[in-house]
Parts: C-alpha cells; sequence; structure tokens
C-alpha cells in the first residue's frame, strides 16, 4: 500500500550512530569494540525504562561514563553533540526524494536539540521531529506512536509506514498497530520480522516509487 506518512528511526538509520559514537570515544584515545558498543546500546535500553524520565543526553552520558570508562565532564558533551555524527551516504538524498511522496517523520530516542544538530547536517528539515524528550517515554513503548499520531493528526494503519534498522526498538510495536514496517539492513542493526527489508534508504525510495494507490 501506498505510505501516507513515513516515520524514521533516526540514529541507526538515517545517522551512522556506530560510527559517530566510535569516533567521539575514539577521540579520548579509547578504542570501543563491536561488543562494547552492543553493550552500551542494551544499557541504554534499560535507562530508558527507568523513572523518572531522563533526557537521553544524560543516559548517553552515564551509559559511557559507565561501560566504556569515559571522563564525566566528556560524556557529557558527547551526550550534548550527538546529533552532529554522520549521515549514511545514502540518507541526504533518499529522504529529499521520499519527502516529494509523503510526509518523513523523526520518531526518535533523542532529545531536541538533537533534531536541530541532525536537519542542519541534513541540509533541511524533516516534516516533523517528534522526539523522546517531547513525548516523555522511549521507543518501544507504544505510548510514543500515540503520541506521534495525535501530534500529526495519523491514524494507526497500514498506509502509514514506520523505517528503522532496530526491530527490538521499533518493529515489533509499530507491526502490534497495524503499520507497515520497513527493515533497513544498516551494517549494526538488530533484524527481526517486517513487512518490507531494504538495502539502504535508496532502496527505500525505489520501493515506495514501486507502489500503486
Amino acid at each position: 500500500m501506498k505510505p501516507r506518512l513515513l516515520t524514521f528511526d533516526i540514529f541507526g538509520t538515517v545517522l551512522d550512530w556506530r560510527r559517530g559514537l566510535t569516533e567521539a570515544v575514539a577521540e579520548q584515545g579509547r578504542t570501543l569494540s563491536a561488543a562494547e558498543f552492543d553493550a552500551i546500546v542494551d544499557r541504554q535500553g534499560a535507562l530508558e525504562r527507568e523513572e523518572p524520565f531522563r533526557s537521553y543526553r544524560e543516559i548517553m552520558a552515564q551509559s559511557l561514563v559507565e561501560l566504556a570508562g569515559v571522563d564525566t565532564s566528556v560524556a557529557a558533551a558527547i551526550g550534548q553533540g550527538l546529533g552532529h555524527w554522520p549521515a549514511f551516504p545514502d540518507s541526504r538524498a533518499a529522504l529529499q526524494r521520499l519527502m516529494e511522496r509523503a510526509p518523513c517523520v523523526a520518531m526518535t530516542n533523542s532529545d531536541c536539540l538533537h533534531g536541530a544538530q541532525v536537519q542542519a547536517g541534513l541540509g533541511f528539515a524533516l516534516s516533523a521531529w517528534i522526539c523522546a524528550e517531547e513525548v516523555r517515554v522511549y521507543k518501544p513503548d507504544p505510548r510514543f506512536w500515540d503520541a506521534a499520531a495525535t501530534r500529526l493528526g495519523a491514524e494507526h494503519g497500514p498506509q502509514w509506514w514506520h523505517v528503522s534498522a532496530y526491530a527490538d526498538y521499533d518493529m515489533k510495536t509499530a507491526s502490534s498497530l497495524g503499520l507497515t514496517t520497513v527493515f533497513v539492513e544498516r551494517p549494526h542493526a538488530r533484524p527481526g520480522p517486517a513487512t518490507h527489508r531494504v538495502a539502504d534508504l535508496g532502496a527505500l525510495v525505489e520501493l515506495v516509487a514501486g507502489q500503486g494507490g
């Protein structure tokens, strides 16, 4: 079904999350292994489920202090600036083309300030930036999708496509709400069941272009 709305995970799907974090830590003279990166991701997921709500920059900083031994002030600076991490080479052009077909909205476990950073790096604004700091809950909680639906005036259903490289954070919930799901096979990804699988966002452009409607 032709999408009327496209929502995107950002860190790891549009931006190269692993490269960005690995390079940020390397600037402190610390090599981050693939296993350590995964451990940091998992620790952040656990912290996101804790109450009361905390900003993603705080969660990022705590995970780096605990698991990578990064100095507290340095970890805080990394958390503040992670929206400057590099986009995947296909992201910019693909998003511009997709926005010609349907609204393209960020649904991201990050902060409002990261939205300004990411969109400045892309060189254009997405249709909307909906982040955990704004809705006060983290994916994969269904309340995130409910908040997005309210803000966008959208209904859960197959004409809403959700795009992510992380099935554990995104696909199960999106699928349970009746959305069309698109898994992106990024170098660092967590696969799972999805309606569609694409190699990158350029392939998503082709997939969307081939839909009827």
